[in-house]
């Protein structure tokens, strides 16, 4: 995908939405409830939705078996995965991948079927930074039920992960209050992108520094938070691999 606004994939999204979007299907890897690991959420039961693919392959990714040389676990419909979700009943929802923004038109499609379920109150979708949210953004702006619902949580790529060159900095000015900004912070290098990043593009998101454990203490990144004087960035760990073992699926 370019890293500009790419549209290309509007008419599709529009001829779909006229016909039967619900038979489309997506490759999958999981759909199971636990609680939500991190972020704003962190800690509320929440229906995960896992599809298979993903442009990126990140140093550090805990979920290698997402994308090939893995397979997908089983192909869904659009109207199937909705259906599982709903059978759930949490508010919650998280759409993740792999990425969950690479199936372009069918993943706006699945995100506008979920966000049609009367109980269902936040759609967080955890994207990787390098596919541009811009186009996705403005469908959520287009449709209140969509602009009441889905957050987007934008994954911005640092050195450690061997993937900052592929990071969309144009988008970043899109993301709202509601949405949230992560950094996944490994080194000291890693540490000083973030906040340069933060201090030039001045995004409105929700700010959340997460530590590579192996590498970056929790109150080693702590003490630098502190000492860097960044107010509006919150720390960011991920309690279920406290609750469980780091490697476990479907937690």
């Amino acid at each position: 995908m370019s890293r500009t606004a790419t549209m290309d994939w509007i008419p599709l999204y529009k001829k779909a939405r006229q016909e039967q979007p619900g038979d489309l299907t997506l490759p999958m890897v999981e759909i199971f409830e636990t609680v939500e690991g991190e972020g704003t959420q962190a800690g509320f039961p929440t229906v995960f939705v896992r599809v298979f693919h993903c442009n990126l392959r990140c140093t550090w990714c805990d979920t290698p078996y997402s994308y090939a040389p893995y397979k997908p676990e089983f192909e869904a419909t659009i109207q199937e995965i909705r259906n599982r979700v709903e059978q759930f009943g949490w508010q919650n929802v998280c759409l993740t991948g792999g990425e969950p923004l690479i199936h372009r038109h069918k993943s706006q499609l699945l995100i506008e079927e979920i966000a049609r379920i009367d109980h269902v109150r936040d759609i967080h979708i955890e994207t990787n930074g390098a596919i541009d949210v811009r186009p996705f953004a403005e469908l959520r702006s287009e449709q209140q039920l969509l602009a009441d619902k889905v957050r987007f949580i934008v994954d911005y790529k640092l050195p450690a992960s061997g993937e900052t060159d592929k990071m969309i900095h144009e988008h970043l000015n899109v993301l709202s209050p509601r949405d949230e900004l992560k950094f996944v912070i490994a080194t000291d290098e890693d540490f000083d992108l973030a906040v340069d990043v933060i201090g030039r593009y001045k995004p409105a998101a929700t700010l959340l520094f997460s530590p590579v454990w192996e590498t970056m203490p929790p109150n080693r990144l702590v003490e630098k938070m502190l000492k860097s004087g960044l107010k509006q960035v919150k720390l960011n760990l991920q309690i279920h691999k406290v609750i469980w073992d780091p490697n476990a699926r479907g937690v």
